[in-house]
């Protein structure tokens, strides 16, 4: 198969499109011929080495987490899902952007949702839900989400609207068009935030979900009033200094089939900035690396 490979950790430049050995799926898997593949913070980070510590991969390694295709093969003890079938979800830290993937958790693709926008799903979305799950029943509170325009923020965004929260996001200005599309109330991120949110939230934040990691959790306790009502999935080094639950990423089919209901009751769209041509990955993996990005950037075979 084709696929997009490193052979060393390092900058964008590691990465090549090769020939690479066929995955084949293990006990609980399934395979994707893969139509796209997000790229992911992790994506980089991993890449570069900067988390070998705690998230080692072998080389050649393949980046990427989430994709979307049809299934062509079927591991033992897998049930519900039939050959052909449009599928989105997650495998290994490692081995989306190829032509063949290897998923543990998935999820039938919304006919909605472009191959683009089922690619650009999986991630965020149960990054997302891991965060607003920890903070418990949302109906009828207002969230701050730090970080709304990306793309756990902004799948956050949605999500929270769904389960019937009121949402106040912080992003750049050139943003806040794109919040509101989201179903937000926008505000600017940074120095005076608690004054800012005093005249777009007069009613107070309830809860508050940071996915930015800006050095801003110890502020963003201050304005919910405890830590208890403060969750991260980004900060995770000055979470446990202030009290404050950090939520990870689970390969969680559950979740995915949550975000796929409201994905097809068209309450949930992913959001894709650009897509990139397999051949052009170490581009797609620079414009991820350079920040502020709004949404998801995917990569199509």
């Amino acid at each position: 198969m084709r696929a997009a490979r490193y052979h060393r950790y390092g900058d964008p430049t590691v990465l090549t499109v090769e020939e690479a050995p066929d995955p084949a799926p293990g006990p609980g898997e399934i395979r994707i011929r893969v139509a796209a593949a997000s790229v992911n913070p992790v994506d980089w980070k991993v890449r570069g080495g900067a988390v070998r510590d705690f998230l080692p991969v072998d080389l050649p390694a393949i980046p990427g987490r989430d994709a979307v295709g049809l299934v062509d093969r079927i591991g033992e003890g897998v049930q519900g899902v039939g050959l052909g079938d449009r599928v989105f979800g997650l495998g290994g830290v490692t081995g989306a952007t190829a032509e063949l993937a290897v998923l543990s958790a998935w999820a039938p693709t919304p006919a909605a949702w472009s191959d683009a926008e089922a690619a650009g799903a999986a991630l965020v979305a149960v990054t997302a839900l891991s965060g607003l799950k920890a903070l418990g029943p949302l109906s009828g509170r207002t969230l701050l989400v730090e970080g709304a325009a990306g793309g756990v923020g902004g799948a956050a965004v949605e999500l929270a609207v769904a389960a019937g929260a009121t949402v106040v996001g912080t992003a750049g200005a050139h943003n806040h068009a794109f919040l509101r599309a989201l179903g937000a109330v926008p505000t600017t991120y940074g120095a005076g935030l608690a004054e800012r949110l005093a005249d777009v939230a007069p009613q107070g934040i309830d809860l508050v979900l940071d996915t930015a990691a800006s050095g801003s959790l110890g502020e963003l306790v201050e304005i919910a009033g405890d830590p208890s009502r403060v969750v991260t999935v980004a900060d995770h080094g000055n979470a446990e200094r202030l009290g404050v639950q950090a939520a990870d990423a689970v390969n969680d089919s559950t979740y995915l089939a949550e975000a796929a209901a409201l994905g097809a009751q068209g309450r949930y769209t992913p959001r894709v900035e650009r897509t990139y041509p397999l051949e052009e990955i170490a581009k797609a993996h620079a414009h991820s690396e350079g920040g502020h990005v709004r949404g998801k950037i995917v990569v199509v075979l």
